[in-house]
């Protein structure tokens, strides 16, 4: 199940996202080779930004979670392999025995996307067993909030009382604390029956104003609409079939410039090093723990960097909210790859700045038999010097 939650809208200009959800009961099967229709991939003029996955009745044996404890469990490995090559990175998951829920966001999103919380939700043996339930993401996209609910209810219709508690209990558990968000689904919704067959049930809530209209101010505009909902019976891996949704969800952005702009313009080496410049909002509140990652572009997730740095601890230099990080790049091995720099703040849980791709030139691979250079030299956006 799949929801979202919008608040009021600024007077910026507006963008259009296409989001691809997917609801898969699994029956315990491994991923099928190839998942192309599933994804969408076949489609060449299909332009997506975010992928929502939710998988039911994965495989959630002792052996396949401790496997899974000490690596990625096999359908996550499987959609980072295909997605991270088309520029999505995995932004943020839960699961909760045989529940996953994953979200992949194409890399320039980052900045933008805040993860607030997740969430678990057994329903399952008077609640204390995770084989029914719902897991949930909340998270802000462009300052909106949006809720991602993946959940497996009792079947059949004997039992339709206890999944209409199951039903009430996770959507009321959906209501972080902390955010005190809406709920997504209004009572007429929840007197229909939810069904136990593969579904995506959404909703575009607007938020009530605040404050009383200003004719000066744009009329507010944003809108979700369904593209395609799909039922994809080629798959015979379970007993269920796939249900996908495309939509496209339009908004105009309350947050449209990043807390934290890297400089790639001012990326320059010395020795082994790399020095990192960026900038910051007036209203950005930094941590000790906040860091700087290094990435190939086509990284799987925000932990996949090749290289890292505190952002205060190899701090040299900052006015004027301009600040100056040393990297070091002497265990990365000579490429030609592009790469990446991400901004990881400890305070909102998320990515909140992220640079142009840009090359490192072939020269500042420094071989051990090679004597340090002393000069610096600035590299451009693309690598050229």
């Amino acid at each position: 199940m799949a929801a979202v939650n919008l608040r009021k809208i600024s007077g910026l200009k507006g963008r259009k996202l296409s989001l691809h959800v997917v609801t898969w009961n699994v029956a315990s099967a491994a991923p099928p080779l190839d998942l192309s229709d599933l994804l969408q991939l076949n489609k060449q003029d299909l332009n997506l930004d975010i992928y929502v996955i939710g998988l039911q009745e994965m495989n959630s044996g002792i052996i396949s979670r401790l496997s899974d404890t000490a690596f990625e469990d096999p359908w996550s490995s499987f959609f980072m392999d295909v997605l991270s090559p088309l520029n999505f990175i995995k932004i943020s998951y839960v699961r909760m025995q045989g529940l996953l829920l994953l979200v992949f966001a194409k890399y320039q999103h980052l900045p933008y996307i805040q993860i607030l919380s997740t969430k678990t939700t057994p329903t399952g043996f008077y609640g204390y067993w995770g084989n029914k339930g719902g897991v949930i993401i909340c998270l802000k996209l462009y300052g909106y909030y949006v809720s991602i609910i993946n959940c497996h209810l009792p079947p059949h219709v004997a039992n339709n009382d206890q999944r209409l508690e199951h039903f009430d209990r996770i959507l009321e558990m959906q209501n972080f604390e902390e955010h005190k968000l809406p709920n997504i689904l209004d009572h007429d919704e929840k007197k229909r029956k939810p069904a136990w067959t593969d579904r995506i049930l959404w909703r575009l809530k607007r938020q009530p104003q605040t404050r009383p209209f200003t004719p000066n101010l744009p009329v507010t505009h944003f809108s979700l609409s369904l593209k395609s909902y799909v039922s994809h019976m080629m798959y015979s891996i379970s007993d269920h079939k796939p249900v996908t949704g495309t939509f496209d969800l339009e908004l105009k952005p309350l947050m449209s410039v990043p807390l934290i702009t890297m400089m790639p313009d001012g990326l320059c080496t010395m020795e082994n090093d790399m020095l990192v410049s960026y900038s910051s909002t007036p209203n950005f509140l930094s941590s000790s723990w906040d860091w700087i990652g290094l990435y190939k572009v086509g990284m799987r997730h925000i932990n996949d960097y090749v290289s890292y740095v505190w952002a205060r601890d190899n701090q040299v230099s900052f006015s004027d909210n301009l600040n100056q990080v040393y990297i070091n790049i002497s265990n990365i091995p000579e490429t030609e790859d592009q790469f990446l720099l991400c901004y990881y703040s400890n305070n909102l849980h998320s990515v909140v700045g992220i640079s142009k791709p840009f090359k490192i030139p072939l020269r500042f691979f420094l071989k051990e038999e090679e004597p340090l250079g002393e000069a610096q030299q600035v590299l451009s956006q693309d690598g050229s010097e």
